[in-house]
């Protein structure tokens, strides 16, 4: 059974504050609602009220204030509602569905091809009574608004048939935000991975495919024309006589063709060739000899391309993730390459690996829930 589709409720601009404040916090005593929003304790009391009335904050208990009374302790109501997190990758699809304080209230895995039953299999374990405030899916693609007023959609023919695919699982008038799927994983590890504490940096994706998400100041760029990072719109070959192909930088340093360089690579005598990186990662880690020179010579390629994104953005910090680049026996290489080509910078590996982008979703689809029950604040006022 799919959640309910609601309006919220029409609210002072008092109570959206402290709503906002609410599904931040995940609970909280008015004293520290009222400090938090910055508002005084009266009108803390007021719009409490005014949110337990509607349903959007209800009572969870007490807590000691330290003064030997207890105070009343708040959380979201059950009519604060849920939103949905979609991440369609190049192999799985991941769903998350979270309060709007965040918490997980549901999630399910699985193919590329099956994306829509897993949509369908997420939304029947969200609460029944929750009204359902939006859903964000991440795809991998360019997700600039279309100029024509059609909403949203992959601005390619990469993501655009298996989003058209999914489109039909979701609810209707339920407000559907697209991103990119590197752009949500940068935020991930920004708020909850190897990039906490650190406002501006570039998150480097090698996997199937290459990108970057560029955090400045805490926030993600986005460009123009919602492309900054394409890396795979690098020209690429770049030599005398030789004419840079559509996406070939993408196709030479993907993992499908550091696999084909393996098998090109690989001796007889070393026995069967991996046939996935894991497996090609997991022989460089037990010292065999092809398997380790295939592998740094892939941690070279991706230090060029980190000195690329270092000569251009100069970030500090670049976080590598994605299905090839996470793996810790790169880090050397690309911090040599990179040190012998541009500024200095410290590299590491990514922390939330390959839930980076579904968390990095949720992440925006709270934030985009939370503000469609406060964008009518202060209407009553």
């Amino acid at each position: 059974m799919e959640p309910d589709v609601a309006r919220a409720p029409r609210l002072t601009e008092s109570a959206g504050a402290v709503f906002a404040v609410l599904a931040g916090a995940g609970r909280a005593t008015r004293p520290q609602l009222a400090s938090l929003a910055g508002l005084s304790k009266p009108t803390v009391s007021a719009a409490v009220a005014e949110l337990e009335g509607v349903r959007l904050a209800a009572h969870s208990g007490t807590a000691s204030s330290g003064t030997g009374r207890n105070a009343a302790v708040y959380r979201l109501g059950p009519a604060a509602g849920a939103v949905l997190a979609v991440d369609l990758g190049p192999a799985l699809t991941r769903v998350r569905g979270c309060a709007l304080d965040g918490s997980l209230l549901a999630e399910a895995t699985g193919s590329r091809a099956g994306a829509a039953d897993v949509v369908r299999e997420a939304l029947d374990a969200l609460p029944a009574d929750a009204p359902l405030r939006t859903i964000v899916v991440a795809v991998g693609d360019v997700t600039a608004p279309r100029k024509e007023g059609a909403g949203m959609r992959p601005a390619t023919a990469k993501a655009g048939p298996v989003f058209d695919a999914v489109a039909v699982a979701l609810p209707p008038d339920v407000p559907v935000h697209l991103e990119n799927n590197v752009n949500c994983a940068a935020l991930a590890e920004l708020h909850e991975g190897a990039a906490r504490g650190r406002n501006t940096f570039g998150y480097l994706r090698i996997g199937v495919g290459i990108g970057l998400g560029i955090v400045v100041g805490g926030q993600v760029l986005s460009g123009a024309n919602g492309a900054a990072g394409e890396l795979a719109r690098l020209p690429y070959p770049w030599d005398d006589g030789r004419e840079p192909r559509h996406e070939a930088l993408e196709e030479y340093i993907g993992a499908r063709s550091l696999l084909r360089r393996a098998a090109e690579a690989w001796p007889d005598t070393d026995g069967p060739c991996p046939g996935t990186a894991e497996q090609l990662f997991a022989l460089a880690g037990q010292g065999r000899a092809a398997a380790r020179a295939v592998v740094d010579r892939h941690a070279v390629d991706v230090g060029r391309l980190a000195a690329a994104v270092t000569a251009v953005l100069d970030p500090g910090l670049v976080v590598l993730g994605g299905s090839t680049g996470a793996y810790p026996q790169l880090l050397h290489g690309v911090r040599a390459e990179l040190a012998r080509l541009s500024w200095p910078t410290e590299v590491v590996s990514s922390t939330v690996g390959d839930l980076g982008t579904v968390v990095g979703a949720a992440r925006l689809a709270v934030s985009r829930g939370v503000q469609t029950v406060t964008e009518s604040a202060g209407v009553k006022d």
